[in-house]
């Protein structure tokens, strides 16, 4: 779908991008994503926090700043008690209050059972856009979290997570992708996406495509979360991670004969996940150091070459 009767629109949906965006001024443009699902954890505090994290990473992975959001609830309140509820909601606020953004309202419905989310609005320039369309060939790869969250969350459905492992990934779900985002802003304007649902493999491609380039991506690179190997040879992986390998296969070049759990890691369906990054080699280092002083995690995990038969190759080691 394009909306090529609207001027001002300079993010739309024909991209496969992480949120909208419409010019108001020359120098202001409104940034507008939305994002819910069900608990991904038994505790509802952390959940709601985590929802509230996820829908705020697209906004961060737009170079956006947030204005303010609505509560998106649904809840089946005669088989569970309104306290549940009232922990969700909480879980959501801490994650706003810790971005400095206000919840002005929101909608609840009647659901089979419960998800939570946020319609986020914020704000950024309209030269300082960041997307997923300006990926360059040479350029550096860099992710800014390590993966499995669909993994170590099914595997705790399945009562096969350690306390530990679930834990370390709940720790990585509640982090929000702001300081990544502003190093980003300090270092060049480059081609970001964030990680959530296709995984890391699905989320590049839709970078790629819209860039026209091919990426390179070395499987050895790639942080994992605690126990996320573990559990991918125990084959805990979502139905949402399995979609999602056989979704790129028509677009992915296995160079090296990696075992189907490691190829079902770089797909897997991440929640509140990092953002990808590519950016030119002669940014690179400023861009390492602007993260590391904000205190954001990051790993070098291939690069960005001109567009060949595939759009990701996929290889053991550099």
């Amino acid at each position: 779908m394009k909306l090529d009767g609207y001027k001002n629109v300079i993010v739309g949906p024909e991209l496969l991008d992480d949120a909208g965006v419409v010019k108001l001024s020359e120098d202001l443009a409104i940034v507008t994503t939305i994002d819910y699902f069900t608990p991904v954890v038994d505790d509802a505090f952390d959940f709601g926090a985590i929802a509230a994290a996820n829908s705020l990473s697209d906004l961060y992975a737009m170079g956006g700043r947030p204005i303010s959001a609505l509560n998106v609830v649904g809840f089946p309140e005669k088989t569970l008690p309104l306290s549940l509820l009232r922990d969700i909601i909480r879980g959501g606020l801490s994650v706003a209050e810790e971005a400095g953004l206000p919840i002005v309202g929101g909608h609840t419905v009647k659901s089979p059972e419960p998800f939570y989310g946020l319609a986020v609005t914020g704000a950024v320039h309209p030269k300082r856009v960041l997307t997923n369309a300006s990926a360059r060939a040479g350029d550096i790869l860099y992710i800014t979290k390590p993966l499995g969250t669909g993994l170590i969350t099914t595997a705790l459905k399945n009562g096969r997570a350690s306390k530990d492992v679930v834990e370390g990934a709940v720790k990585y779900m509640k982090m929000l992708n702001r300081e990544a985002s502003e190093a980003v802003l300090a270092t060049d304007i480059c081609a970001v996406t964030d990680i959530t649902g296709y995984g890391l493999l699905g989320h590049l491609s839709q970078m790629m495509a819209a860039s026209n380039k091919t990426a390179v991506i070395y499987f050895d690179s790639v942080p994992l979360m605690n126990g996320a190997l573990e559990l991918a040879k125990a084959d805990q992986f979502p139905s949402g991670s399995r979609s999602n390998l056989l979704s790129v296969g028509p677009d992915t070049e296995w160079v090296d004969d990696l075992e189907k759990h490691e190829k079902l890691l770089l797909a897997d369906a991440q929640t509140s996940g990092g953002l990808v990054i590519a950016i030119s080699p002669e940014h690179a280092t400023r861009l390492e150091s602007e993260l590391t002083s904000r205190h954001v995690g990051f790993s070098r995990i291939g690069g960005v070459t001109e567009r060949k038969k595939w759009l990701l190759r996929v290889s053991r080691k550099a």
